[in-house]
């Protein structure tokens, strides 16, 4: 039997102490996750200022705690009361990043099984899920949010935020997941950088980036995408942002698209998990 990574699912007695997954890579950037962070205040914002003690998790923050600190000074911009707990598996790296705790900010050593008493209200977790195997995928965020804030009659629960950038977050696509499981895609971009949003493609997160071929939605959604963008060249004269927002708007014609103006203009789109959802 494969070892290794499938200790995420898989735990012996022997092990169900130890944290839940396998060391990162660690590598991270200032700014880097500020296009999810970002729409995590506009999706989420409300909802974690409503709630009494909201609590979010950086899940592997790598090895310098800046995503986290970064995540803690966004969020109060939008609930004062926010607190942030960053989370890694590595020990050495939760020593690292200890001298930067302070009110609202704090460092546990753990993993998948979210080290903390209480069910946090969101959990952010940022290239953390390309080094595991697509198969694994589904069982980790199915753990990840089990110890989501369930859903009331007043909130729809806690959010997973799962995806992929690169190093210097000018690319990104993540899947936001509820305690029922995932919601919706979002693609981002600095818009200056972008030649066609195929482009894109190689920010897929893992349970989708296997899946950029013939036959599966997601490829689908990218080439209906590229089309609209090509169609909409002769906006790229007003510039690259009113060339996006038209592409949208024709895309939004054939593909549910959950977002309006206001988000597009960030250089976003988002998209219903159900439509670009892997095929059995």
């Amino acid at each position: 039997m494969t070892q290794g990574p499938l200790t995420l699912v898989r735990m012996t007695s022997r092990a169900a102490t130890r944290p839940v997954g396998t060391v990162t890579r660690g590598t991270t950037n200032p700014n880097r996750l500020r296009r999810m962070d970002r729409w995590i205040a506009a999706a989420h914002g409300t909802h974690l200022r409503r709630a009494a003690d909201p609590v979010a998790v950086d899940l592997g923050y790598g090895a310098a705690p800046w995503t986290a600190v970064e995540l803690l000074a966004r969020l109060r911009t939008i609930a004062p009361r926010a607190r942030v707990v960053g989370v890694e598996i590595e020990p050495a790296r939760v020593a690292a990043a200890r001298p930067y705790e302070r009110d609202g900010l704090a460092f546990r050593h753990g993993g998948f099984e979210i080290p903390l008493p209480q069910r946090p209200h969101l959990i952010r977790a940022a290239n953390v899920l390309r080094q595991y195997d697509e198969d694994e995928v589904a069982a980790v965020w199915e753990r990840l949010c089990a110890r989501l804030a369930p859903a009331t009659p007043h909130s729809p629960g806690g959010l997973l935020v799962e995806g992929t950038c690169d190093e210097i977050g000018r690319r990104h696509v993540w899947v936001a997941l509820g305690p029922e499981g995932p919601r919706t895609v979002t693609f981002a971009t600095r818009l200056g950088s972008l030649e066609r949003p195929s482009d894109l493609a190689e920010r897929l997160p893992k349970t989708l980036i296997h899946r950029n071929v013939p036959g599966e939605p997601v490829h689908a959604f990218l080439r209906d995408f590229d089309r609209a963008w090509a169609a909409a060249a002769p906006y790229a004269s007003y510039g690259a942002r009113q060339r996006w927002i038209r592409a949208v708007r024709d895309l939004a014609a054939d593909w549910p698209v959950t977002d309006g103006p206001v988000r597009w203009r960030q250089g976003e789109v988002t998209v219903r998990w159900a439509a670009l959802a892997p095929r059995i």
